[in-house]
């Protein structure tokens, strides 16, 4: 499993911004995607995640409403629509991919970088 993150920038707040991860193999419809993201001199957390068969989505509450999950299968993209970006929202964010939610990820991409500035 290999997947390339990709999307990331420097926005001001209020601003929306769309990653995007897609993944070289096959994806099977046992598959958990999912965001996490590293703020500066934080922890790892997770920020949402898709089962890939059913659609169904998980957010943090920290996200819950402005970000959207959503995944495509013919692209084999999973992405990360983010709205209302704050500053609390800057981080390294990675994409991650397991069979179960909660997620414990063995695959993880190599992360994008998101800065919000205020």
């Amino acid at each position: 499993v290999q997947l390339q993150a990709s999307g990331g920038g420097l926005v001001q707040a209020g601003d929306s911004l769309r990653l995007s991860c897609a993944e070289t193999g096959r994806t099977y419809s046992s598959s958990v995607k999912g965001w996490f993201r590293q703020p500066p001199g934080k922890e790892r957390e997770f920020v949402a995640a898709i089962r890939w068969g059913t659609g169904r989505t998980y957010y943090a509450d920290s996200v819950k409403g402005r970000f959207t999950i959503s995944r495509s299968g013919a692209e084999n993209t999973v992405y990360l629509q983010m709205s209302g970006l704050r500053s609390e929202d800057t981080g390294v964010y990675y994409c991650a991919q397991d069979v179960r939610y909660p997620m414990n990820p063995k695959y993880w991409g190599q992360g994008t970088l998101v800065t919000v500035s205020s």
